[in-house]
């Protein structure tokens, strides 16, 4: 088993200091794993990406059949060109898909490998739109539907 952990500026602590860990500098949505696998998760890092959605569909793919997906995810940071909410749009494309949703611990659950498509064009992020619900800075990301 070897756990792999991608960091888009590389900010690790410290080198790799096992065979058994790959610590990657690399953006997450356009990078692909070598195999499938058994665990994907994304732990209060969404709510600092632009294309949460890409990323959100890339990271879905790299699953096994038996995998499964767990991450950090406010659908509230996800807005219309108008700048009105698009959580209901996207909460009900993500159950559609077989994800679930807990809106209380906002975490976002899949099994095995999905394919989701959003449909919709990004158009850009503010990062001054003020704290997620963790209190800690956030991104809000814009899309035309």
């Amino acid at each position: 088993m070897t756990l792999c952990g991608i960091d888009l500026v590389g900010y690790f602590a410290a080198e790799a200091s096992t065979s058994r860990l790959r610590l990657i500098t690399a953006a997450a949505r356009n990078w692909w794993p070598d195999r499938p696998a058994n665990l994907v998760t994304c732990v209060h890092g969404l709510h600092y990406v632009g294309d949460k959605l890409a990323l959100l569909a890339a990271m879905l793919r790299w699953l096994t059949p038996g995998g499964k997906f767990v991450a950090n995810f406010d659908p509230h940071s996800i807005r219309h060109a108008d700048g009105s909410s698009a959580a209901r749009r996207v909460l009900a494309r993500l159950r559609a898909a077989g994800l679930t949703y807990d809106a209380r611990r906002h975490l976002l659950t899949a099994h095995g490998p999905t394919t989701i498509e959003f449909r919709a064009e990004y158009l850009g992020a503010d990062n001054r739109s003020g704290p997620g619900y963790t209190g800690q800075p956030a991104v809000t990301s814009y899309y035309n539907w």
